[in-house]
Formats: structure tokens, sequence, C-alpha cells
């Protein structure tokens, strides 16, 4: 149990560093064409886990307590446990500095061996003015010298943005932290391959070389991912390590461009 409940920890932190890295920004290109691959869309596929994401490390912190029957935050949410999981409801919570969270997330959870697994079914969830309807299923994992975790992600998610455009994301993706000894050395990854729906685009994506950033970095700076939008099959790099804001994107004619990360 102590071994799961450090595994808790150590996910709660992930996810704040996940949510911090790829954190959902003002987009404001949205010249989005058919034969073209934006910034915007770029963005628009790493940081969709964002909005979910920020309910995540709560969710964690009460799978650790779940021997108790019930618990309650003075501030702004309480969970109530039974045997196969829990039920939790925010009310105007503010979480990782996003304001109006509202809502009840039913968490169904399983134990096997090393890793711990739960699922988490997102009804009506508002983070904000943003709703999210369907399921996130987390499987844990660490090294036994306890400097390493991964939490393997499979959405089958929509999200309902201001402005009422919806997107779709259904995959799985695998992230992976290793501590270092500063920030550096502090290695955060991300592979998988999945799907997302947005403005009548359908964007398949696979990640090739497992993505990579540092916490030194503000930017993913090591990797590259196929994106398939359309019919049209781009590849996105990374680049090699480097800490920039930049990525390389080619197209099937061979033709390159370089886009920025940043907001």
């Amino acid at each position: 149990m102590n071994k799961l409940m450090n595994m808790s920890k150590r996910f709660a932190l992930l996810c704040s560093i996940a949510l911090f890295v790829l954190s959902c920004s003002d987009d404001s290109d949205d010249n989005n064409q058919d034969l073209e691959f934006t910034q915007a869309e770029v963005k628009t596929i790493l940081e969709t886990d964002g909005v979910s994401g920020v309910a995540d490390s709560v969710i964690s912190e009460l799978y650790m307590g779940n021997s108790a029957k019930s618990s309650k935050n003075e501030e702004c949410y309480s969970a109530t446990y039974n045997d196969t999981g829990f039920n939790v409801t925010f009310n105007n919570c503010v979480l990782n500095g996003t304001e109006n969270i509202n809502g009840t997330l039913n968490i169904v959870y399983a134990t096997e061996n090393e890793s711990a697994s739960f699922t988490a079914t997102y009804t009506d969830f508002y983070v904000g003015d943003i709703k999210l309807n369907g399921t996130r299923s987390f499987t844990l994992g660490g090294n036994s010298e306890g400097n390493s975790i991964t939490f393997s992600v499979t959405s089958d998610m929509t999200v309902t943005l201001a402005d009422d455009s919806v997107i779709a994301e259904n995959g799985t993706k695998t992230l992976a932290f290793v501590f270092g000894q500063s920030l550096a050395e502090s290695i955060f990854t991300i592979s998988g391959n999945w799907t997302l729906v947005l403005d009548g685009n359908t964007y398949k994506v696979a990640v090739g070389t497992t993505l990579e950033g540092n916490l030194g970095c503000g930017y993913l700076n090591k990797g590259n991912m196929t994106v398939d939008k359309n019919g049209l099959a781009v590849s996105v790099d990374f680049g090699d390590g480097t800490c920039d804001d930049k990525a390389t994107v080619t197209y099937p004619d061979g033709t390159t461009e370089d886009i920025s990360l940043k907001d």
C-alpha cells in the first residue's frame, strides 16, 4: 500500500508538470487550410489533455485515500467512497490556477501487481466555460528505484468549448517522468497514438520517436510525430534536444516549414 501511495503522490506531481508544460493557451492563428498544418493545430494536438488534466492531481490524491468512506475539502469538493471506487463533487473549485471547476466525477479503480489503474467518467463536467463528457482510464507504473513513473491515459472524450465547438479525442498516450538532480535533468516523455476531431477536421496522431522535454525548458524539444489531417500526412519534428520553441513540419512533397510553439 505504501508503494501505491508513493506512486500516487508522484502521479499527482507529474499531472501538475504535464499541465504546466502543455497548458491550454490562446491560439491566435485560426487560418487552417486543407493543405496546411498550422502552429495552432500542433498546439491543439498537444494541449487537449490540459483541460481534463486540471482535475487529475486531485483524483489521484483521493485515490490514495480510498480506505476512507468519505472525505471533504472544506473549500470546494467532497468525495464518497464505495467498494469499487468513489464519486467526487466539485463546487466552484479553483484548481491549479483554474477557476470555476464544477460537476461530479465517478471513479472506478482496480489494482494489479505493481501497477494501479482507475477510470474517471465525466458527465457534463465543467472547467470554467468548457464542458467535458466521456472517460479517461489511467494505468500507473514505476521502477523499483522510485526515480521514475509512467502512466498511460486512454481517452474517449468530448470537449465542448465556450464557443460551442467540440473536440473529440480517442486513443492512448503514455507519459513518463524521470526525476533528475536538476530541472534540466528531469525528463518527461510522451508516446502513443490518438485521434482528434475538430471543426470538421480529423487528426490521426502517431508518435514515432518518443517526444521528450525537460523541466528546464518550457517546450518539447526532442522526438517526432506523424499527423494525418484529412488524408494529408505530415511529420512534426521537435528537434534534437536543444531548448527552443521551434518545431519543423515536413509535407509529403518534402517541403518543410518551421513553426513556433509559443503562445
